[in-house]
């Protein structure tokens, strides 16, 4: 059995990573209280661009074609709504640069190697594009090559960082290093709750169900100004850059609801340990008094 300073020091040294699990639990709380607003804030924005786009493209087959060139290449709309065949797909996987998450990190790179392997199947390569020092630093025990890394980014995700990241990928997607380009984040439900999620960047997926009798007549008074080449000019880019925007805060809300879980679970076990090594320490402590006892009683009888 241990001895008494030996459970002691222990016990202290528990309470003092519970303190530290605590204060982290109520910054994380404090932070996604914040993260949930601006989420929140930003989803039906980011929802009425993505269907106001689709609804455009398949009303508008036509505003696909042109001969736009930019030094840019988040400004070539033309050639970021083409559609090739399908040789090569790029994955933006959206992890953290810190631990301390739970299975945050981990859930996100296993639906990213699972994604990889699907497509593997098919005869099509994957590239990754990969944010979070977590994400890279797995990727990499796992083997795979990484091509492009965004590590150290602010802890509130801005725009700037998404433009970044839109215009690097758009950048790959003109030249034909790849044919689509998808994207891995988590979907930020609740405190509690998140989900990882595939969303398809580029080419942008048009439903079915849109064309419909509405869609027909709003396609005949459909009328761009100044003109179909000045509208795509800015909403490609727009819609580009708001798509990652999204996936980036989504992530961080959800990677602090999983630290503020994970930290909440790690106190109350490290008070169930304080606990248990508490009795430990008692009983190891009677057993020492009663020895001492038996000991002074043992040496009066020889007396």
């Amino acid at each position: 059995m241990p001895s008494l300073r030996d459970i002691k020091r222990r016990i202290k040294s528990i309470q003092n990573t519970q303190k530290i699990t605590q204060a982290m639990r109520m910054v994380a709380a404090a932070k996604v209280r914040r993260a949930e607003s601006k989420v929140k804030a930003s989803r039906p924005f980011s929802n009425e661009l993505v269907k106001s786009f689709q609804r455009l493209l398949a009303t508008n087959p036509d505003v696909q074609s042109g001969n736009v060139q930019s030094s840019k290449a988040l400004d070539n709309y033309p050639a970021l709504l083409s559609r090739r065949e399908l040789k090569s797909v790029g994955l933006l996987i959206v992890s953290s640069d810190r631990g301390l998450a739970g299975a945050y990190n981990a859930n996100v790179v296993r639906k990213a190697v699972a994604r990889a392997k699907e497509l593997e199947k098919d005869g099509i390569n994957t590239k990754f594009f990969v944010v979070g020092l977590k994400g890279v630093s797995a990727l990499k025990r796992a083997h795979v090559d990484i091509t492009e890394t965004y590590v150290r980014m602010p802890a509130v995700p801005t725009i700037g960082e998404a433009n970044v990241i839109a215009e690097d990928l758009s950048e790959y997607y003109i030249k034909g290093d790849i044919d689509r380009i998808e994207i891995i984040t988590t979907h930020f439900k609740s405190m509690l709750s998140f989900e990882v999620q595939l969303w398809q960047l580029l080419p942008v997926l048009i439903p079915v169900e849109s064309l419909n009798e509405e869609e027909t007549r709003i396609r005949s008074e459909m009328i761009f100004e100044p003109s179909p080449e000045a509208v795509l000019q800015k909403i490609v880019p727009l819609y580009v850059t708001n798509r990652i925007y999204q996936a980036l805060i989504e992530a961080s809300a959800s990677e602090l609801a999983a630290r503020m879980s994970a930290m909440a679970s790690a106190t109350t076990n490290a008070g169930d340990m304080i606990r248990h090594l508490t009795i430990v320490y008692n009983k190891a402590r009677q057993a020492a008094i009663t020895q001492e006892i038996l000991e002074v009683v043992s040496g009066a009888e020889a007396l």
